[in-house]
């Protein structure tokens, strides 16, 4: 229970998207042909709380030395509808095509570093002096968790 408490209070909130039409009348109005239709909205990040470094016995140094943090968004929706003339030929099976991206949440957590000290604990053999040792090193692997999906249609 406890660990998943500690997993739960490390995701950070995520906080909703900021909508945003994108205006492409100039372009029509210019060019004198129908574009497109675009709908999105901007993500906001938002991080979380680093992962606690852990010192475990008989290391100098804790572990993780760099903790990974996570960051959260969520994507929102996104929509690209375009008219498209003359779909069999005659001008009464004209249509719209469009792609959509339903919104999803995107989870990420940045890499992190592991360190070993080049030396032991002291050692009451060695009259208290530590001894000298191989020192690890190690990457935590970056994370990447989200569901994305896309929605053609033709109307």
């Amino acid at each position: 229970m406890t660990c998943m408490a500690a997993a739960a209070a490390a995701t950070p909130a995520v906080a909703a998207p900021v909508p945003v039409g994108v205006p492409l009348e100039a372009v029509e109005t210019t060019l004198g042909v129908p574009t497109p239709r675009v709908a999105t909205a901007v993500p906001i990040p938002v991080v979380g709380a680093p992962e606690a470094p852990v010192l475990h016995k008989g290391d100098l140094l804790p572990t993780p030395l760099l903790p990974a943090v996570p960051v959260a968004t969520d994507l929102g929706l996104t929509k690209v509808a375009s008219p498209v003339p003359n779909l069999l030929g005659s001008p009464e099976t004209d249509g719209e095509g469009s792609v959509e991206s339903p919104a999803g949440t995107l989870l990420t957590r940045t890499p992190g570093a592991v360190l070993g000290a080049p030396l032991t604990m002291p050692d009451a053999d060695n009259y208290g002096i530590p001894n000298v040792t191989t020192p690890k090193l190690g990457l935590v692997a970056p994370e990447l968790i989200g569901a994305p999906s896309a929605l053609l249609g033709l109307r």
